[in-house]
């Protein structure tokens, strides 16, 4: 957790209280988890004092649900006071394993079904908290985020609507596009990314890989994750390159103009290892053409990372890329649903984000600066020097 001693100073704003979705239930109880132990064991001035009861706690997560009536309709319930509380509401617009029966019939909640629960529940909470924070590792739209023609600005709209409704700050992860924010300008946006946790994750399943300029290189598998490339090849001394999806404009095909061909435009990777990096695999055709272009031009080892791994498509086609050996391992965050079946795949790596995510709601609780979470190049350097010098407690504890 950075900067510990910032916190043990600081005064929390209203006492914590999470607010965790039947949709995050999992990354939800594990951030809890995190938030016990950080409480239990920081020095701050305000865990002994009467004036702050409850900052040291058993449990963060307060008592709601969402029922469904027979006719599919929904309520949100609160079974506990939230008044003068912090709320940090916590959802997975992504999870679509939840299911509820309407008419007899077995429903599966979709994005839509999970942002109204989100509303009901913020509407449950009836103005009483001291501040609503919303959580939402996938923003929900967050592709609908420009128009061309007519279309809908869905991801702009909700934004405006969830602060009017009195949601003061919103938290998300690799954002399609953060510049969406300005939909409500004067409301906080806090885009984190997860380049610290991808390399940790990466450094302790592989442990022969070689971090420089003539071994290494990142790659953009498109022109708008070009950005976490540089920073990514930067951060780490090494070279980075993109692919540029070159489309058919005359030709629309469920909504997109379909890719004609993936052009690479950078250095010679001829024998390096690589590193893809992108915000999500959707049904991952775009990623595995990639990788499957980046082996034909003779790259040694191909790795993935990617904040959210939906696979919308299922795993088949990344089953089928893995034996052909067009790629070595995908990194994800536990950020969405995961479906159970990718854990037991061979080439999946888990880069678990629930003690980042508790540090980072521990932080705005305090009203702390958020910098050092933003920008972890320091921690970066710190596990690269150590796993470089295979020191014998690599990987450490963050």
């Amino acid at each position: 957790m950075p900067n510990l001693s910032e916190l043990e100073a600081a005064i929390p704003v209203a006492p914590l209280k999470l607010v965790v979705l039947d949709s995050a239930s999992k990354l939800g109880n594990s951030v809890n988890s995190h938030l016990v132990n950080f409480r239990r064991d920081v020095k701050n001035i305000a865990k002994n004092d009467p004036a702050f009861e409850g900052y040291v706690s058993d449990n963060y997560v307060l008592d709601s649900t969402c029922y469904r009536f027979g006719t599919g309709e929904g309520k949100a319930m609160i079974s506990e006071s939230v008044r003068g509380k912090d709320l940090f509401i916590l959802v997975d617009v992504c999870n679509h394993s939840i299911s509820y029966t309407m008419n007899g019939y077995t429903n599966y909640k979709s994005p839509d079904d999970h942002y109204q629960d989100l509303k009901r529940i913020i509407s449950a909470v009836n103005g009483k908290a001291h501040r609503i924070n919303v959580i939402m590792p996938f923003l929900y739209e967050g592709r609908q985020h420009k128009r061309n023609g007519r279309e809908s600005l869905d991801c702009a709209y909700a934004i405006e609507e969830l602060s009017n409704m009195g949601v003061s700050n919103f938290i998300t992860f690799d954002a399609h596009d953060p510049r969406v924010q300005n939909a409500e300008p004067l409301c906080g946006f806090d885009n984190f990314t997860p380049p610290y946790q991808f390399i940790r994750a990466l450094l302790r399943t592989e442990d022969s890989l070689l971090i420089d300029k003539e071994h290494l290189i990142v790659i953009s598998p498109d022109e708008g994750a070009l950005d976490r490339a540089v920073y990514f090849a930067n951060v780490l001394g090494v070279d980075t390159g993109m692919f540029y999806k070159r489309r058919d404009y005359s030709t629309i095909v469920n909504g997109k103009n379909p890719i004609v061909a993936h052009e690479f435009l950078g250095d010679n990777i001829d024998g390096k290892d690589v590193i893809i990096i992108d915000d999500m695999i959707s049904s991952g055709g775009s990623m595995i053409d990639t990788a499957k272009q980046l082996k034909a031009m003779n790259a040694k080892r191909v790795y993935i990372c990617c904040t959210f791994g939906l696979f919308t498509d299922g795993l088949e086609r990344f089953d089928e890329a893995y034996e052909k050996c067009y790629f070595d391992k995908v990194v994800t965050t536990n950020l969405t649903y995961q479906i159970p079946e990718l854990t037991s795949r061979p080439y999946y790596v888990e880069a678990d984000m629930s003690k980042f995510l508790a540090s980072i709601i521990d932080f705005m609780n305090h009203d702390s600066s958020m910098s050092n979470v933003y920008t972890p190049t320091d921690k970066i350097h710190e596990i690269l020097a150590k796993y470089n010098n295979r020191e014998s407690d690599f990987p450490y504890s963050e």
